[in-house]
C-alpha cells in the first residue's frame, strides 16, 4: 500500500516520539512536536504509539491513497475532506482506493498528525524514523515532503486489521468510511489555553525581583521567527541581577532561556544539545502539547508550578492514555 504526495503543504514531515540516546554526540531528537496527539492518532489506527506518521503544520497535503487504508487525524483542526466530503478527527477512517484526501488550512491550533494503520515505511536512522531537515536525516529522504512523493505504508498488524475489520464492508460506494465513536475531549490536553506551566530554571534567582514578577504576569506573543526548534517570544524585556557567564549545559523540551536581549526563547524538539544562555523556567512536560499548537502571532503566559505538582499532572494524563488504549482495545474486541 502506498500514498502518493499530490500536493505536499506548507511543512509535512514523517516523525516518530523522537530520536532519543544519542544527545551526547550532537544528534537531534527530533519527533513530534505535539506528543499526545501523536500517540494518540497511532492508537486509533490499532499502531504501537510510536509508529511514524506525517506531521502537518498550517497547511495541511492532499493525499492520494492507492489501497484501502485506515487512517486516523489527531491535533489541531484542519478542514479536511475525502473526495470532496468533510471528515472529522479524533477518530479512526477507512479511505477506499483511489480516494483523495485534501487537509487544507488549520482552522483551530497549529499542527495535526495523520497515523496510517501500519505505520509509515522509511528506514530507521539511529533508533528512530523522525525527519530532521536541518541535518538530512530520517523520514523521508531527510526532508520535507514534495509533490509527486511516493510513501510506503506497512501491512497492519492484527489490531490494525481488527478495527478496520468493523468499518469494511459498509458504504462501499463511498470514498470513506467514519467510525461512530471517537477519543473524548474530556482525555484532550487543553489545547486552547494559553496559560503554560512553568517550573523556576535554576538561574530564576538571578534575575531582578521586577523581571521575575514581570514573567509570571505579562503575556508574551509568539514571534515569527519560531519554529520546530524554538519559539521566541516578544514581551517586556528581563533583566539579570548582573552580568552572568554560564558553561554550555544539557537542555531539554521545554527549557526557557533568555539571550542578551531578554526575549525567552521556548526550546521545541529540534533544539540543540546544549545551551548557555540562563533559564529562567522549564515547562512542564505535561503542557509541552499546548505550544505545540500554539501559532506565531498568539499569546502565551506563564504560571508558576512546583516539580511535584508537574509529575502528579503528568502522571494523570499518562493514566487518561492509557484509559483511551483500553478503551480502543475493547472496541477491537467487537469483531
Amino acid at each position: 500500500m502506498s500514498v502518493e504526495v499530490l500536493q505536499p503543504g506548507l511543512c509535512t514531515t514523517i516523525q516518530d516520539i523522537g530520536r532519543y540516546g544519542y544527545q551526547q554526540y550532537g544528534v537531534i531528537v527530533s519527533g513530534a512536536m505535539d506528543p499526545v496527539a501523536f500517540r494518540l492518532a497511532n492508537l486509533l489506527v490499532g499502531n504501537p504509539e510510536n509508529e511514524a506518521a506525517l506531521e502537518m503544520t498550517l497547511i495541511g497535503p492532499k493525499l492520494k491513497f492507492n489501497g484501502d487504508q485506515l487512517i486516523a487525524i489527531c491535533g489541531g483542526e484542519f478542514s479536511a475532506a475525502i473526495d470532496g466530503k468533510r471528515i472529522p478527527s479524533w477518530r479512526p477512517i477507512l479511505v477506499r482506493d483511489g480516494s483523495v484526501l485534501e487537509c487544507g488550512h488549520v482552522e483551530k491550533g497549529c499542527r495535526a498528525y495523520m497515523a496510517f494503520a501500519g505505520g509509515m515505511d522509511v528506514p530507521y536512522v539511529l533508533g528512530s524514523r523522525s525527519t530532521y531537515i536541518r541535518a538530512g536525516v530520517g523520514g523521508y529522504k531527510g526532508r520535507l515532503l514534495k509533490k509527486g512523493d511516493q510513501l510506503q505504508v506497512k501491512q497492519p498488524k492484527a489490531n490494525s486489521l481488527r478495527l478496520r475489520g468493523l468499518l469494511s464492508g459498509k458504504h462501499l460506494n463511498e470514498p470513506c468510511k467514519v467510525a461512530d465513536w471517537r477519543i473524548s475531549e474530556h482525555l484532550l490536553p487543553s489545547y486552547e489555553s494559553s496559560t503554560i506551566r512553568v517550573i523556576p530554571g535554576p538561574q530564576f534567582d538571578q534575575f531582578t525581583f521586577a523581571s521575575r514578577k514581570s514573567f509570571f504576569e505579562q503575556e508574551f506573543f509568539i514571534t515569527q521567527a519560531s519554529d520546530r526548534m524554538g519559539y521566541r517570544l516578544s514581551g517586556k524585556a528581563l533583566e539579570l541581577e548582573q552580568p552572568l557567564e554560564l558553561l554550555s549545559e544539557a537542555v531539554t523540551a521545554g527549557t526557557i532561556q533568555v539571550p542578551s536581549d531578554g526575549q525567552p526563547i521556548i526550546l521545541m524538539v529540534d533544539r540543540q544539545t546544549t545551551g548557555g544562555y540562563p533559564k529562567i523556567g522549564f515547562i512542564a512536560s505535561v503542557d509541552i502539547p499546548i505550544v505545540a499548537q500554539r501559532k506565531p502571532g498568539e499569546k502565551i503566559c506563564f504560571k508558576e508550578i512546583h516539580l511535584q505538582e508537574a509529575q502528579q499532572a503528568l502522571f494523570k494524563r499518562e493514566r487518561m492514555i492509557n484509559i483511551a488504549a483500553h478503551g480502543i482495545d475493547l472496541i477491537e474486541s467487537r469483531k
